[in-house]
């Protein structure tokens, strides 16, 4: 479900960045558009975009919103510091004689060789 709203989002994003360049320029900042004969010129099209540029950045909210709640919702790894002392420290968890270690994938690796070559 994640995925199917990411996808729906980064369309809206592409969209709207679509959609404000191709909206006249106001010109001012740098010198640079603001010319005459723009793309979709008009007042009809400036209102157009104007519309689709506003529907286009509700959507991108919402979506931004959609995605924040379902990325809280799922269960995330326990902190290390909500485990108790006696537990952090191996007393309790201790691998019991003839049973395998229990932790992560650095404690069930085995030494290949020597840390530092003979010799030296």
């Amino acid at each position: 479900m994640v995925t199917v709203v990411l996808i729906i989002h980064i369309m809206i994003a592409a969209a709207l960045v679509a959609v404000v360049l191709l909206q006249r320029s106001e010109g001012g900042a740098l010198g640079i558009g603001g010319g005459g004969g723009g793309f979709l010129t008009g007042r009809g099209t400036a209102n157009l975009l104007t519309r689709t540029t506003a529907g286009l950045a509700a959507a991108f909210f919402v979506t931004s919103m959609i995605l924040t709640i379902m990325a809280q919702r799922e269960t995330a790894p326990p902190s290390i510091f909500s485990e108790p002392a006696a537990q952090q420290q191996g007393t309790e968890g201790a691998p019991k004689q003839g049973e395998t270690p229990r932790g992560g994938i650095l404690d069930r690796l085995q030494p290949s060789g020597p840390a530092v070559p003979e010799g030296r």
